[in-house]
């Protein structure tokens, strides 16, 4: 999957599939999880939001079960 930078201190890069509704977030340390059924309207509100970071956690982190890869 394709990644796209994102300016944030703790995101170095996120891609998504829309097919598969996955996404996938690679954290600045190099680590990259994998979320399941993430649907396209929070993705695009992810990779919109002023602060990445905190969008992630509120939205993301708390609500979708993370699979390390």
């Amino acid at each position: 999957m394709e990644r796209k930078r994102v300016n944030s201190s703790r995101i170095r890069s996120v891609g998504y599939d829309e097919r598969s509704q996955l996404l996938e977030v690679e954290l600045s340390n190099g680590t990259v999880y994998q979320y399941s059924r993430v649907s396209p309207e929070v993705h695009r509100r992810f990779m919109a939001a002023p602060n990445p970071t905190s969008y992630f956690d509120d939205q993301i982190a708390e609500e979708y079960t993370a699979r390390r890869v």
